[in-house]
Order: structure tokens, then sequence, then C-alpha cells
């Protein structure tokens, strides 16, 4: 969004619309539709139904006329019984009524005004109004017509019928309009009364009962905006009773699931960190392990290749300055092999292809036999060793890797011997362990020294280690062997020299 506002481009934020307030403005919108609908049929054909209504109501009234039976009496007068079916659906369909014979006198009536209905009806019998009251025609045939009147006596309009019946006499049937414009007008003020107050209670009503179906919806909104922030701790909790229960469910799920994935992704994210991490590290160890290697060898070589190029040129014929040269390449290739055996063994021991031989062992025997071996060295370093253990201790291991880590431990004190040249062997139990510790006189190693002594190659006094030929890997070894024992080991410093020291077994665990 930032590079479409720089390069000039405005973004047409959407619009929101909570559906709260969309389903209550389109309902109350219908029921204001409805009104206008039901105000205009009601202006438009509620008259033209009315007065339809009126004319099958007439038709029906003819019909019933024909069953009258006219009695002429002696004294020529006529009369007919009006049946009580006929005088009800007259009340009911408020119709009034004249039969009158072909010479003007009144066979019966029903209703009020006979006088009115009687003129009336002669005066369309003999054609006597000619102004008709414009009447309208709406219905006619051979026997008689229905039309629409308006009565200028009564001050009405009326939808009647008036015509010739079988027997000679003749009739007019008349029911009142009663101003149908104002009953349309009355009835359509008292729909928009209603019609306001169902707009004002549906209003509250659907405001109440939309809050009831848009809520589940706003929570799966808000679940929805927390799992775009990855914020999977919310879920779906509300109960509608329809299907946004079981979508509801459905995001539950999918919630877990996605928890679940991008956790796995995670954990396979950091592992293969780890990886780039581990192959970085080996790379650069690789290269340290070259460059280190390369380094120590390039010495011995250097010599063994400097002084066989001065005896094959017969720099010196003295026999004993020949005999040096050979001493210093039999030295040093000594060197190398030495520094290529022990390379192998860690290689070995790192990499798991040296398996550990546990058995059950006298730890004071090795330790004895290690001193016996290196007695010569203990003699040129002029050394005091003090290894005073009387009864065996015994102990599970691999005995061949202990004596070897035995001879590593007593050669470095040998080498860094100083001072009163004292080296202290000492064997003790702690507990269900046998500590062994090899302390020489000398200087402390400085501390910032110490956590790298058991990598390989590295050298506190490099001039030193050269001297007596040391590689830095024999504290390698040491450390790969009692790791590869699930074992302890370290190093502490004194005043007045350094103590290394290891752990063992003394029962098979």
């Amino acid at each position: 969004m930032k590079k479409l506002q720089r390069s000039g481009v405005k973004v047409k934020k959407k619009k929101f619309h909570p559906l709260r307030l969309q389903i209550s403005v389109w309902f109350i919108g219908l029921l204001l539709l409805s009104m206008v609908i039901t105000t205009v049929i009601n202006g438009l054909f509620l008259e033209h139904y009315y007065i339809s209504k009126k004319t099958e109501v007439l038709q029906e009234a003819v019909r019933n006329l024909e069953d009258l039976k006219v009695e002429t009496a002696s004294d020529g007068s006529s009369s007919a019984e009006v049946s009580d079916a006929m005088f009800k659906d007259s009340s009911e369909n408020n119709l009034t009524w004249i039969v009158i014979t072909a010479d003007g006198q009144t066979v019966c009536a029903v209703g009020s005004n006979e006088d009115l209905l009687e003129a009336r009806l002669v005066g369309y019998v003999y054609d006597l109004d000619k102004k008709k009251d414009h009447a309208k025609v709406i219905q006619q045939n051979d026997n008689y017509v229905i039309q629409q009147v308006s009565d200028r006596f009564a001050g009405m309009e009326y939808v009647e019928s008036w015509g010739e019946m079988d027997n000679g006499c003749y009739f007019l049937i008349r029911t009142p309009l009663e101003s149908i414009r104002e009953s349309v007008s009355i009835s359509n003020k008292f729909y928009f009364y209603v019609g306001i107050t169902i707009i004002v209670i549906s209003g509250l009503v659907i405001w109440f009962v939309t809050k009831r179906i848009t809520r589940p919806i706003s929570e799966l909104t808000l679940l929805s905006t927390k799992m775009s922030d990855l914020d999977f701790e919310a879920k779906y909790q509300s109960h509608s009773g329809n299907e946004i229960d079981e979508l509801g469910e459905n995001f539950n799920r999918m919630s877990e699931q996605l928890e679940k994935t991008i956790s796995e992704l995670k954990s396979v994210n950091n592992q293969l960190q780890k990886d780039i991490e581990n192959k970085e590290r080996i790379d650069q160890m690789r290269q340290e392990f070259l460059n280190n290697v390369s380094h120590e060898l390039k010495t011995p070589i250097a010599l063994v290749q400097g002084y066989a190029e001065g005896l094959k040129e017969n720099i010196s014929e003295d026999p004993e300055s020949r005999e040096f040269y050979c001493d210093v390449i039999m030295d040093e290739a000594g060197k190398m092999n030495k520094l290529v055996r022990n390379l192998l063994t860690l290689n070995q021991l790192e990499s798991g292809r040296d398996e550990m031989t546990v058995e059950r062992f006298d730890i004071v025997s090795v330790i004895r036999g290690v001193l016996q071996s290196m007695d010569i060295m203990i003699q040129q370093k002029e050394a005091k060793v003090s290894f005073n253990a009387d009864k065996p201790v015994y102990v599970w291991a691999d005995e061949f890797k202990i004596e070897e880590v035995v001879t590593n431990y007593t050669s470095n004190a040998l080498n860094h011997l100083d001072g009163e040249k004292e080296i202290e062997i000492r064997v003790f139990t702690e507990g269900d362990h046998v500590k062994v510790t090899v302390f020489n006189t000398g200087k402390p190693i400085p501390e910032v020294d110490v956590p790298n002594l058991w990598n390989k190659f590295y050298k506190v006094d490099k001039a030193r280690t050269r001297e007596y030929g040391g590689s830095g890997i024999g504290l390698s070894i040491v450390k790969a062997i009692m790791e590869g024992l699930h074992q302890q080991y370290g190093v502490k410093n004194y005043d007045n020299g350094v103590e290394f020291w290891f752990t063992l077994d003394k029962k098979n665990q």
C-alpha cells in the first residue's frame, strides 16, 4: 500500500456496512414498499373492484326477482309475496328495490323511499328523465341494464339495475356506493397508521432478532481476523442451532490444523536452520582441520625434505653429521606418524566406528602399567611421580581406551612440568563412581584457554608444544573417549599447578 501511495495511485477503501444494519434496512424497506404498493392499489383499483362486486350482487338479485309470483286482485290491484330469503339477502347487501306493473301500480317494494324509487323507475320506463343523472352503463342486455348513477335528490352515488320482467312488470334495484372514494381515503390513512406502527414494532423486533443472528457471524469474523494474525487461542463458542454452528466447528478444526501445521513448519524450519548451522560449523571445522593438519605437517615435511636433500648432495661427509641428519628425519617421520595415528583414532571415536568394549578391570593396575611404560620419559624429565594405591580398584569401562586417557594425561603432565617437578596421581571413590586425578606442578592454564583445551589442534603455548612434539590432539582424544563412555572429565587450576581428572562407573550401569 505504501508503494501505491508513493506512486500517486489512491487506494479506495472498501465501505463496511454491518450485516445487522443491512438486514434491518432491507426488512424495513420492504415494509415501506408494501405500504406504498397497498396504497396505490387501493387508490387505483379498489373502487372498480367494489363496483364489480356490487354488479354481481345486482345480477343475483335480478334472477331472484324472476321467481316472484304476481297476483291480481278482484279490484284490479296487483301484489307479490316477498320471501324471507329475499328480505335477508336485501338486508345483507344493502339493496332497495321496487316492482311495478305496466300501468304504474306498485307490486312490492323493499327498503325506504318507496315513492322515490317508484318515480325514478317510471321515469326510466317512460323515458321521462332526459338527463338520466349522467348514468354510466356497466352492463346491458335485452331485459335489464346495470348502471352507475348519481342521484341528485339523495346526493349519493348508486349502482342500480332496472328492466322488464317476463310477466310484464318493471323493477328497479339499487345499492349505494357510499362514496367509495372517501372509503379508499380512509382506508389508506388507516393502512398508513397501521403500517407505521408495524414498521416501528417490526424494526425493534428485527433489531433484536438480527443481533442474535449476526452474533455468531461477528464471532466468526473476529475469529478469522485472529487466525490471520496467527492467533489460534480463540475458538467459536456460540450456539445458534443452524448451519453457522457447523461453520464455527469447521473454523475450530481449521484453526487447530493450521496451528498444528504451522507448529510443524516451525519445527522443520528450526531443524533446517540447525542443519544449516551444523553444515556451516562442519565446513568451518573441516577448513580449520585442513589448515591445522597442513600446519602440523608442513614443518616435519620441510625438515625431512631438507635433511634428505642434504644427505643426497653429501653436504657433510662427516659420519656423525650424516647420522644426525638421519636421526632428524626419523624423528620428524615419527612425529608425522604419531599425528596421523592420533587423527585416525580421533576420527574413529568421533564417528562412532570405534566401538567401546565395557568390561571390569583394575584401574590401579592400568595406571601402574602406564607409569612403568613411561619410566624413561619420567627419568628424562627428572619428575617426581607419586601414586599411592595399595588395593585394587575395579571399574567398568573400555580398558584400552582408559589406558590411552591415562597415558595422555600423564604425558601432558610431563610435558608441562615445572617448578618442583612433581606429579601426583590419585584414585578415590565418590559414591558409585571412581575419580582419577593427574596433578603436575607448573604454571596454571589461563582461564580464557580452559574452554578450548579439548578442541583439536588447540595449543596454549605453541612454542613449548612444538618443543616436545605435541600436536594438540591428545586432549581431543580424551574428550571423545569420555563422552563415548558417558563419563565426566575436566581440568582444575591450582596456584602451583594444574589437575586433569575423569570419572568411571564403579558398578555396571
